[in-house]
């Protein structure tokens, strides 16, 4: 359905400013907490998977060049969510694991949730892990209760 030339009206007025002002805090400090979270999930993974995250698995697994998972690693690590040893792979702090931890259960979530709606599991699975950090507690609670209400 094309738009004729006409702008879409908002359905109710503007709030307050500084309600209005806070979903846009949230929405930055997603983006900045989404690739620390999409980095820690990653290296829980590889762990799991073969009990090493090594920089070059890290690299190629996220699509970036090595350089940039070596800054990313450095930055982990002055956070306190990884530490690295030399000539071995890269492991996940008390704290990274519950990052990792939180993320997966968020991801889980999401790619279920929309998996229930009916929209593929590989669409689900790729449109899950942006919605994944953006979303609240509240609705992911909402996304489990709509999951196992009775049809």
């Amino acid at each position: 359905m094309a738009l004729r030339n006409r702008p879409v009206r908002r359905e109710k007025p503007l709030p307050d400013a500084e309600i209005h002002s806070e979903g846009f805090r949230q929405t930055r400090e997603a983006r900045r907490s989404a690739l620390v979270e999409d980095y820690v999930e990653l290296i829980a993974d590889l762990i799991e998977d073969g009990n090493e995250a090594r920089q070059v698995d890290i690299a190629a697994r996220l699509g970036v060049a090595q350089p940039t998972v070596a800054k990313m690693l450095t930055r982990l690590c002055t956070e306190g969510l990884v530490s690295r040893k030399p000539y071995r792979g890269v492991f996940l702090t008390e704290t990274g694991r519950k990052v990792a931890e939180e993320s997966r259960i968020r991801h889980q979530t999401v790619e279920a949730f929309l998996r229930s709606l009916g929209v593929s599991a590989e669409t689900a699975r790729i449109d899950a892990e942006g919605i994944e950090h953006h979303v609240s507690a509240e609705t992911l609670e909402a996304f489990r209760k709509a999951m196992t209400a009775p049809r």
